[in-house]
């Protein structure tokens, strides 16, 4: 079946998706994810993300999200105490830190990514081959810039299903950018700058980012480092988008189901202006990013590492390092 009939496919089954209501009361009822298992966690978590339920519903769609999140928390393995593959054993322990789908655990300088429904097994996949491409295509002058595979496998759990779990190596003293709260404009042009740096490294490669967010960014504030995670939606194809991010998206992916480096830099366009503040933006930059946010993908800057040199040509030379 093409990528194109199955995009399709799970379009249309959203579209028959339950109703806000409906889904809070079914989740509410829920005593096991088997209870849930008419639609898939990624499904659900769309209808009742507190950020996509509007305000009037935010109380109700938070405590539906919370438990719905706990369900599929008891359903990974979490009482597996190790974890073996061909090459190492993992201790999965508690919790470290939660993802769009995922669960994250720590065990030393690895991180166990373990999807919360298998059905979400393609996401995880799309991740590990990209971060293998980078491994493998990306010049290893700017590796940093994303998290390294250390391997990707299958674990049947108890129940017969099976999740396809990613092995990524920790990055230490960083924050995600989403927790990092209000920064300066100085901090906001050294993460802009960062930020097309690692997307022209991705497209050099061939790859295409796909969901340049806040909460999908480490940074490390003393270092000036940046990392790029999830890379589960990257491809020209994206099998899905962060729902809950929706208002974000260009519209290429929301009409078309198709992404390309212009994507990534009408995104990151975006995130830049949100995490400094329209207001805060000299005007300069102010034209800047309206130039790289054209509804046409092809009105666009296509060259993450072009578009760099234009921004450095905006800013004081003590920023552009």
């Amino acid at each position: 079946m093409s990528t194109l009939v199955g995009a399709e496919r799970r379009r249309r089954h959203e579209e028959r998706m339950t109703s806000f209501d409906s889904a809070v009361s079914t989740i509410a009822a829920a005593r096991t994810a088997e209870d849930l298992k008419k639609h898939s966690y990624r499904q659900w978590a769309k209808i009742v993300h507190p950020d996509a339920a509007g305000a009037e519903r935010r109380a109700s769609a938070t405590e539906a999200f919370a438990k719905l999140s706990a369900l599929y928390n008891t359903s990974v393995p979490t009482k597996t105490k190790t974890l073996r593959t061909k090459t190492a054993t993992y201790r999965v322990g508690p919790v470290f830190a939660s993802g769009d789908i995922a669960e994250i655990y720590a065990d030393g300088r690895a991180l166990l990514k373990i999807p919360r429904d298998p059905a979400d097994n393609d996401l995880m996949e799309a991740e590990a081959t990209a971060l293998q491409d980078l491994q493998d295509r990306g010049d290893p002058r700017f590796r940093a810039y994303a998290p390294q595979l250390i391997e990707s496998f299958i674990h049947e759990d108890q129940a017969k299903r099976r999740r396809r779990i990613n092995v990524l190596e920790r990055q230490r003293g960083m924050l995600r950018l989403d927790q990092a709260g209000q920064i300066s404009i100085e901090d906001g042009i050294w993460i802009w700058r960062r930020l097309l740096i690692g997307l022209g490294w991705a497209h050099r490669a061939g790859i295409t980012h796909g969901a340049v967010l806040e909460s999908h960014i480490l940074i490390h504030p003393e270092r000036r480092g940046l990392v790029l995670l999830d890379w589960c939606y990257a491809g020209n194809r994206p099998r899905a988008i962060v729902s809950a991010s929706k208002a974000v998206y260009p519209p290429e992916v929301l009409h078309e189901r198709t992404a390309s480096p212009a994507t990534d830099i009408y995104m990151a366009t975006g995130l830049m202006t949100r995490v400094i503040g329209p207001s805060r933006l000299p005007e300069p930059l102010r034209r800047f990013a309206a130039g790289c946010c054209y509804s046409a993908p092809r009105m666009r800057p296509q060259d993450a590492w072009a578009l760099l040199g234009e921004l450095d040509e905006l800013i004081p030379a003590k920023f552009r390092n």
